[in-house]
């Protein structure tokens, strides 16, 4: 099949994936072939007569698997980002190949053996920093992977792989289809209100979309509190569209995560670790369980306090709408009333100042070029992966190119929920490859020739995820496996979430926060009413996460041979256990739509995200206080952070920036929990 588009690199500008060529029938047959030739490439490492050396060692494994790197970057962004049932079909067949092929690589006793003996005498190689670190990270790769286990071991292991990469495709799919099957149908217009006029359309357009013309569709959002339940006047829609999201695949998936969970218990023990908890964070910056627990032990109590003092003031806006008890589907509506007549902040009055095409330019790309001085060129002659996805070109302030940027920023029925960052091609210089990074949004596409107006929220994703966008672009590193964000999962949140401050920077949010119609820009007061009315949610939102966090901490630090009988009641006792049982509070994630931590990289992981901010609020403050200018703090962060990617320990690299170590205090100020 020599016409495959995989089988070549590309030839298009940066290596961007020839998508116009590229059809479903394609992948099966480049992903075997692309699993075939690194096999290959190892058995030619391990038939190397000469003794081992980093070149034709670690230098030949790093440069091995070039096609399965090309047609997997580029599959797993179509089953994400744009699937269709017979993409998920070839994600059902090679999740558990994919699998059994890692396997196939790190139980390679010959190969291992290799790296083993080059490890015993690393400091007499005469290694450079990165090389060195190479070499020591790919070793506890392969003991982490199981090369150390004898061959029963082994076996067991590849079979513990093989149904866990079944299990998390299925629950992938599982959420998908039930998140689309309990999209909320309406049927009139005033059904919906309370929502903004350009909110109300797109559900209308939504409806149609999706072959609904004449109803009015919410589709559900991966999270647990829809974004719509802050706004809907009906609260009978409100409970039907709350319900629809906690009830997500519930009957599926329940089961799924009991297996899946128990599984990776299994796997920790044949590895050497006393739960799958344990296991991942040994390899990761918090180090320890310990370390883990103790830190949400302490934001839990005052979380909750924060939370039920919200919720008092929620009560008394209530009780003049004759509710005697706020529920989960009224928190949202609740607050944004206390917002309203409190701090005057009304969240559907700021959506015609955040239009889509402003924000980012006059903002996301505004604050990059603050910081780091690069700019961003559209190239429309370049083909994406769907019709809505656009892509830029970025350039260094000397105007040398850096690589390429794609925007996917609508919600479609192909799409999963969420919004992520990714890459297509990974900065090396071994390779002599530029980045091609991507970001994915779900925001709701509006009837053809209205504007795209955003919410706060959605204004903060994006600057979120660009951050991820911009630590894959700035990754200057040498060997591909320390590219950008392939950094640990507790610090790979953390530039993403410094990113985020650049939205409310008085010099960027002045150049994009203008009224669409009048070019007016965002009121000066109402900035700071905007933020004394974040510090009010602040109880709800920590509690939300840590619920989410700590049900991912309990279902994956379950020893081996733990049995639960009943997803649900395991996800109550759990939350009840942490001190987190707040009915009016429903986790971020339910146990069956959790796909963080069962369909994702996440699994005992989710605490990354409060772990992260504790680096990313002392940052901030560096930023605010260093005596620098923007551009300058950019440069240092760039350069000493950003660019490393994994190529050095993530805490030096912090402590390059910053000067120390990490301090709590401005976390815990941010979050109302000093």
């Amino acid at each position: 099949m020599t016409e495959n588009p995989f089988f070549r690199p590309s030839t298009l500008a940066y290596g961007l994936p020839p998508f116009a060529e590229i059809r479903p029938e394609h992948y099966l047959p480049a992903f075997e072939r692309g699993m075939a030739e690194q096999l290959a490439e190892i058995a030619a490492i391990t038939a190397d007569p000469a003794p081992p050396t980093f070149d034709n060692t670690l230098i030949a494994l790093e440069r091995s698997g070039a096609l399965l790197r090309r047609v997997r970057g580029v599959f797993d962004n179509q089953s994400s980002a744009d699937t269709t049932p017979e993409v998920d079909r070839i994600d059902a067949e090679i999740s558990p190949r994919l699998a059994a092929h890692r396997d196939a690589v790190h139980l390679d006793a010959a190969l291992f053996a290799r790296i083993e003996e080059l490890h015993g005498r690393r400091h007499d190689l005469g290694l450079d920093e990165e090389s060195l670190r190479l070499l020591e990270r790919r070793h506890t790769a392969f003991v982490r992977s199981g090369a150390r286990l004898g061959a029963e071991q082994q076996e067991r292991l590849r079979g513990i792989n093989t149904e866990l990469a079944v299990a998390a495709s299925a629950f992938r799919q599982n959420v998908s289809a039930d998140s689309k099957a309990r999209a909320l149908v309406l049927d009139s217009a005033e059904q919906l209100a309370g929502l903004s006029p350009d909110a109300i359309a797109a559900a209308a357009e939504n409806g149609r979309a999706l072959g609904r013309d004449g109803s009015y569709v919410l589709s559900l959002k991966n999270f647990s509190n829809q974004s719509e339940l802050a706004s809907l006047t009906d609260r009978s829609v409100r409970e039907r569209l709350l319900a629809a999201s906690l009830g997500r695949a519930a009957d599926t998936n329940g089961p799924l995560a009991i297996r899946m969970s128990a599984l990776r218990a299994e796997r920790a023990r044949l590895l050497g670790f006393d739960t799958h908890a344990a296991y991942v964070v040994a390899d990761e910056t918090a180090g320890t369980v310990e370390a883990v627990d103790a830190l949400l032990a302490r934001l839990v109590p005052p979380a909750v306090a924060n939370a039920r003092r919200e919720a008092a003031e929620l009560a008394k806006s209530a009780a003049a709408d004759g509710i005697e008890e706020i529920a989960a589907h009224d928190w949202a509506y609740y607050s944004e009333q206390v917002r309203q007549a409190s701090y005057q902040v009304d969240s559907a009055a700021l959506r015609p100042y955040f239009e889509l095409e402003r924000v980012l330019r006059d903002g996301v790309f505004f604050a990059a070029g603050l910081a780091y001085g690069v700019t961003f060129t559209e190239r429309p002659d370049l083909v994406a992966y769907h019709p809505d996805v656009r892509v830029f070109e970025v350039f260094e302030e000397d105007g040398s190119p850096l690589g390429l940027f794609l925007g996917d920023f609508h919600a479609r029925e192909s799409k999963r929920g969420g919004a992520w960052m990714d890459e297509l091609v990974t900065q090396s210089g071994l390779l002599d490859h530029r980045p091609v990074v991507y970001n994915n949004l779900n925001v709701a596409k509006p009837a053809p020739g209205e504007p795209v107006l955003l919410s706060w929220d959605e204004v903060r994703t994006l600057f979120h995820e660009f951050g991820h966008a911009l630590h894959g672009l700035f990754s200057d590193v040498r060997y591909p496996y320390f590219a950008g964000t392939a950094v640990p999962r507790d610090f790979v949140e953390f530039p993403s979430q410094v990113n985020e401050m650049w939205m409310v920077r008085p010099e960027v949010l002045a150049n994009y926060a203008k009224h669409h119609e009048t070019g007016e820009p965002l009121p000066s007061e109402l900035v700071e009413r905007i933020d004394a009315a974040e510090s009010f949610g602040q109880g709800f939102r920590t509690v939300e996460y840590l619920a989410a966090a700590l049900l991912d901490w309990a279902w994956h630090t379950l020893p081996e041979g733990k049995e639960v009988a009943d997803a649900e009641e395991f996800e109550a006792a759990a939350l009840a256990e942490a001190g987190l049982a707040v009915a009016a509070v429903p986790p971020r994630y339910r146990t069956s739509y959790f796909g963080h931590i069962f369909a994702g990289g996440y699994s005992a992981g989710y605490y990354a995200y409060i772990w992260s901010e504790v680096l990313d609020a002392d940052t901030v403050e560096w930023f605010g206080s260093n005596g620098r200018s923007a551009r300058e703090s950019g440069e240092v962060f760039r350069r000493e952070l950003l660019a490393r990617g994994d190529g050095r320990d993530a805490l030096d690299s912090f402590r390059a920036v910053v000067g120390r170590d990490p301090e709590t205090g401005p976390l815990l100020a941010r979050r109302g929990l000093a």
